[in-house]
């Protein structure tokens, strides 16, 4: 519907909007092209970090899907991520409409520091949010299930309660379902 530079462009918030963020290279932009069954919605590059605005999508014409641009783009100089940075924070301390932002993690990697970072802070603002361990199609079960045990693990010694945990594989489809579920529920409530 929009892509916009700053969220003071965004549409009115008059729905609820359903934001997706993760690291470059995550593979958003292909779950988000599964969530819609639409292979060029989002745009693939093999190239990171080829989001620059807050792109949103009106879906059903009752709420939107929100493509934000990654954090820690290694490969930029410091003022242009210091800059990023700056637009989604304002994007998520200042949309009283956002119900849900999913963070993207690879599921082929332990803990992060700039992922772990990202989501004590989200912890720390209040703001709602789910991880989604994308590529599980790329791991064994036993190295998945180790993998997230560990994040499990790292989480619980600063936090009480984890927040939901979805898994997914755009070439198996794996957690399309979970997650749309999960975006219908919080619209129902």
């Amino acid at each position: 519907m929009k892509s916009s530079p700053h969220p003071k462009d965004c549409p009115a918030p008059n729905k609820p909007e359903f934001a997706f963020i993760g690291r470059s290279n995550v593979g958003k932009s292909s779950l988000i092209n599964m969530l819609c069954k639409r292979k060029s919605l989002a745009k693939i590059s093999g190239k990171p970090g080829k989001t620059r605005l807050i792109n949103h999508f009106l879906i059903n014409n009752q709420w939107y899907l929100v493509d934000l641009p990654g954090y820690g783009y290694a490969k930029l100089p410091k003022t242009e991520r210091e800059k990023f940075a700056q637009m989604i924070n304002a994007y998520l301390l200042g949309r009283p409409n956002l119900a849900n932002l999913f963070v993207l993690i690879d599921s082929r990697h332990e803990p992060l520091k700039q992922d772990l970072d990202f989501i004590f802070n989200l912890g720390s603002n209040g703001i709602p949010f789910s991880m989604v361990f994308t590529k599980i199609d790329k791991l064994k079960p036993t190295q998945l299930e180790r993998n997230m045990q560990t994040y499990k693990d790292r989480l619980l010694q600063d936090w009480e309660k984890l927040p939901p945990f979805f898994f997914s594989s755009v070439f198996t489809k794996d957690g399309r379902k979970e997650i749309l579920e999960y975006i219908k529920t919080i619209r129902q409530s």
